[in-house]
Formats: structure tokens, C-alpha cells, sequence
């Protein structure tokens, strides 16, 4: 059991041994895990036609039943604060809000796409991960790696048109030694198609294809997070959507401002 320097707070960091629930509900392809520290015990995730959100629940009854553990045994919540799907992100969200407010334990919101840059394996000291934002768009950032296992971003996370995402690259081919980290390296190659630049081929370009299982990277995310003590609660989580939702699109000023 962790102790939060006694009584909890968002800026204490973790001391002793720690029991996570991590969730990834950003995308088609959600997921659970459970974790001790930074080592992943159990892990379930599924892709089917019925979306994430609605098969979460049984998921997480699932894995608790396997690993014989009750919610009210977890030290700290973790989950994928975005970007992603908005529908999977509340969903997810409003469920580690509901657990942290009952059993008075704090939560670790990770990036989705932070998730997917921690799984590569590559050397060089810039991560670009990227994942599909559906309607042609692509959400990407830029991650600076520190002290092992930190990633820093750098600048702001963005959601893109493939045309734009290769112009972002493109600015930092000749300055920059990257590697491009994503689950779907089909979509990569499509944008890739689209960036024209004699200063760095395309070729020497490395694509790091990982796993779009993510709720195990967010939980060791979330534990790294807890030993520094960069911590939220029921009150402070918010979720990373990158673009604004179809409603605040639509929607009109009724005083026409």
C-alpha cells in the first residue's frame, strides 16, 4: 500500500509500493490493466464493432475477478486523458472521477499519445508520435526524451491534415533527428507521401510501428508521474481533446457574438 506523504495531495509524491488501475478509453481498441509499481500484472482489451466505452465496465469487473482485487484496494487511478474520441474520453474519464472521489485516491492523466512514444525502442532524441483522429486528420506532438524513462513535449499536442502534419516535419528534417513512433504505420506512409524535402529523405526516416494497446504504457506512465507526485484529483482531471467537439462547432452565439 503507497502512502501519499500521509494525507494525499496533487504535489506528494508516491512513497512505497503501488497498486494502479489504468485506462485507456481514447480510442476503438480501449483497454485495461492493472499494475503494481511499473510491472503489469493483467491486461484486457478487445476491438469489436461496439465501441470501447460500452464494454469497459465488464472488462474492468473482469480483470478484477482474474487478480482477485477490489477497487477500493487501488492506490492511484490512471487514464488516457486524450486525445482521442470524445465519447470514449468522458466515458473514461467520468469513471476514474467516480473512483477517486469514493475511495479518496489520486489520479495520474496521461496522453495518449505520450503512451504510444514511451513504447519505442528507437535511440534518437525525438519522439513524433502519432494516432488516427478519424476524418482525415492526424493527431501527432513532439517528445523530447530526458532521463530515462522521461519524455518532454515540446510545444503543443495538434490534431492536422496529413498535408500539414508532413509540413511540421518537414521544418525539422534538417534540424532534427526524430523518429516517428505510431500503431498505424499506414497512415504514416500516407503522410509521408506528402512531404517533399531534399535536406533529409524520406527513407532514413524511421517509423516505430508499436501496439494500440495502451492502458499498460498509461499505467507506467501514471506510477513515474505518482513518484514526482504530478497528480490530479476528482476535481482537477480534464480531458486533452486537442480539437473541439462537434457541439461547441456548431454551436451558435445566441447574442451573435
Amino acid at each position: 500500500m503507497a502512502d501519499f506523504c500521509g494525507v494525499w495531495q496533487t504535489n506528494c509524491p508516491i512513497i512505497g509500493h503501488v497498486l494502479i488501475l489504468a485506462l485507456d478509453t481514447s480510442s476503438p481498441s480501449g483497454s485495461v490493466a492493472v499494475l503494481r509499481d511499473d510491472k503489469t500484472i493483467g491486461s484486457v482489451s478487445t476491438w469489436t464493432d461496439e465501441v470501447y466505452s460500452a464494454r469497459m465496465f465488464r472488462h474492468v469487473d473482469f480483470l478484477l475477478k482474474e487478480l482477485s482485487l477490489r477497487l477500493d484496494e487501488f492506490d492511484l487511478f490512471a487514464v488516457a486523458a486524450g486525445p482521442g474520441s470524445f465519447t470514449g474520453l468522458r466515458v473514461g474519464l467520468a469513471a476514474v472521477k467516480g473512483w477517486a472521489e469514493v475511495f479518496q485516491k489520486p489520479i495520474a492523466a496521461i496522453s495518449a499519445l505520450e503512451a504510444v512514444a514511451v513504447q519505442s525502442h528507437s535511440r534518437v532524441p525525438l519522439l513524433v508520435p502519432v494516432l488516427d483522429a478519424r476524418r482525415g486528420q492526424i493527431y501527432f506532438g513532439f517528445y523530447r526524451r530526458l532521463d530515462p524513462p522521461r519524455l518532454a513535449l515540446e510545444g503543443q499536442e495538434c490534431v492536422a491534415t496529413p498535408g500539414e502534419f508532413a509540413q511540421a516535419l518537414g521544418e525539422r528534417a534538417a534540424s532534427a533527428d526524430f523518429a516517428i513512433v505510431t500503431p498505424d504505420a499506414a497512415l504514416v506512409r500516407e503522410a509521408l507521401s506528402r512531404l517533399e524535402t531534399s535536406a533529409r529523405p524520406l527513407a532514413v526516416i524511421p517509423v516505430d510501428e508499436v501496439l494500440p494497446i495502451l492502458a499498460p504504457h498509461v499505467g507506467r506512465l501514471g506510477y513515474w508521474r505518482a513518484l514526482r507526485g504530478e497528480l490530479a484529483d476528482a476535481l482537477t482531471l480534464d480531458a486533452n481533446y486537442v480539437r473541439r467537439s462537434d457541439a461547441e462547432l456548431h454551436w451558435k452565439d445566441p447574442g451573435g457574438s
